[in-house]
């Protein structure tokens, strides 16, 4: 093996059909001879190139509703065929094996298929047989052979072509080769993925796949690396919004603005405007109001401090009003199912602020898994899409909520789903007035709630904290009655849990002697 090597003869073989004659047509004017299957062949020819199909290679035809055509010992030989070994180069000359110096494939559109809804007949015939025997093949082989298998290395390989003659490096090929075992790789990863969810199956073996949507300066600190892959589904979100302006968002921003964007859809438009303001992925503030102006603003006035230099999401469109609200503050990011021309003038003067917008708000209700690593495996688990409606909660206390509570408390209940573990949320009027996240003891989670409060009532000037006549929420069960006593304290009148602790009757036999109603939910929210 030299580090240069020629490419004589290039096999093009793609689904996606973006740029192949462009590419066809300059491999053929630098003397490549060109070989082809099916669809690809039957383009290039009527854009009056001289194509050879592999059919006349392999002296086979394509069979089996073009199931089978290119695996054949004329076509891997002459992939896999080491140039400086005279046993393999006897063998082609003894066999009429040609060899094959650059491979242009894509594959069936498997993960397309699958995203459009596909039936279960439909997804198994877009599973690409050949093409990914022949990338393994290529890139096993990348010692002589180039194997290209994203339309946007085109460019490349037609300059790197050029730079050398005809001929392509070592490093290049090697590089080529590691996009294509990547490809083939997240490749099977859709499929088994998709197989283990058709047939309700947990996976002997679990493969996570993505594809590089932008490397990050850094990861959670300046120290670490890191890069953003993306799924290729569709679903509304930071993955799939458009950015309107600012720099490129960070690792913590993606992070940071996933969890706002997932929070704000329990919300549904319909039922009118909510803003959730996250800081390090917990809510730092959460309300609705009658209108995204409103929200906006009840939401910050449960916790300013924190909501400076946070992530803003909104559950409908950006307009002005709320747009020059929120521009009084340094904001990192907002997200929204779309923006007003207007709205995105005002935040045009503010450089340092991204305006992401989507074509919709995700549904909380949908399946999804998510994969946490550790050290030696991974986790997976199905995304916590649970539900809770009013006709699935137990009134266990002496005194049932009033209707204004119940509403506050499946509010409370929403945002606490969203809440980092021991969760805390204490609401009024459809806004969090206090939240205590992450805490080791679910009585300092109730605590830290109050005392932000009371710092908030400080700052905006009233008399008593917001926590006076609040709901309560609690992410999982009051395993001691302290947690639920201090709400009360705090002025809570009313509480939503799980329920579940085994000592649920002490905990209810205090809510019944602070006058407090209180709910079962029977499911809980760990956010960990």
């Amino acid at each position: 093996m030299t580090d240069l090597t020629p490419v004589r003869r290039a096999l093009l073989s793609v689904s996606d059909k973006t740029g192949l004659i462009e590419l066809a047509t300059e491999l053929a004017g630098m003397g490549v001879e060109l070989l082809s299957t099916g669809g690809s062949a039957k383009a290039m020819r009527e854009a009056g190139l001289t194509v050879k199909d592999v059919s006349e290679i392999t002296e086979f035809p394509e069979m089996m509703d073009g199931r089978v055509k290119t695996l054949h010992p004329r076509v891997h030989g002459g992939l896999l065929a080491l140039r400086d070994n005279d046993a393999h180069v006897a063998a082609m000359e003894e066999h009429g094996i040609g060899g094959i110096d650059l491979l242009v494939v894509n594959l069936y559109p498997f993960e397309e298929t699958v995203a459009k809804g596909a039936d279960y007949d439909t997804c198994i015939e877009n599973i690409d047989i050949g093409g990914p025997a022949m990338i393994r093949a290529a890139a096993k082989n990348h010692g002589f052979v180039n194997v290209v298998v994203d339309v946007q290395d085109y460019a490349a390989l037609l300059s790197e072509l050029k730079e050398n003659g005809g001929s392509t490096s070592y490093p290049f090929r090697q590089s080529l080769a590691l996009t294509a075992y990547s490809r083939t790789a997240a490749y099977d990863a859709a499929v088994s993925a998709w197989m283990a969810e058709a047939l309700a199956e947990t996976p002997r073996r679990r493969a996570v796949a993505g594809t590089l949507a932008q490397t990050l300066r850094y990861g959670e600190n300046p120290h670490q690396q890191a890069a953003f892959y993306v799924d290729g589904t569709n679903r509304p979100g930071v993955a799939t919004a458009t950015q309107h302006q600012g720099k490129e968002l960070s690792y913590n921003n993606i992070n940071d603005t996933d969890a706002a964007f997932e929070l704000v859809a329990e919300f549904a438009p319909e039922d009118g405007p909510a803003c959730a303001i996250i800081k390090h992925a917990n809510p730092c503030g959460v309300a609705r109001g009658a209108t995204l102006k409103e929200a906006y603003q009840n939401a910050f006035d449960c916790d300013r401090t924190s909501a400076f230099g946070g992530i803003i999401a909104l559950n409908q469109p950006l307009d002005k009003d709320t747009a020059e609200e929120i521009a009084k503050i340094f904001t990192e990011v907002v997200i929204a199912p779309g923006a007003s021309d207007e709205a995105k003038a005002v935040f045009a003067a503010k450089k340092n602020l991204r305006l992401l917008t989507t074509e919709g708000l995700p549904n909380p209700k949908d399946a999804a898994l998510t994969v946490r690593q550790v050290s030696g495996g991974l986790l997976v688990q199905d995304k916590d899409n649970g539900h809770i409606g009013i006709e699935d909660l137990k009134v266990v206390t002496k005194r049932a909520p009033t209707e204004a509570e119940m509403q506050d408390l499946l509010f409370a209940w929403k945002v606490a789903k969203h809440v980092k573990s021991n969760a805390i949320v204490y609401t009024k009027g459809r806004a969090t007035v206090g939240v205590g996240a992450g805490q080791m003891s679910r009585v300092d989670s109730c605590r830290i709630a109050a005392r932000k409060a009371e710092d908030m009532a400080e700052a905006l000037g009233l008399d008593t904290p917001l926590t006076k006549g609040s709901c309560v929420a609690s992410d999982a069960f009051f395993p001691f009655a302290d947690g639920l006593l201090t709400a009360a304290e705090a002025g809570a009148t009313a509480v939503i849990q799980p329920g579940g602790s085994m000592r649920d009757d002490e905990v209810i036999k205090a809510a019944d002697e602070a006058g407090l109603a209180m709910v079962f939910t029977g499911m809980r929210h760990f956010r960990h």
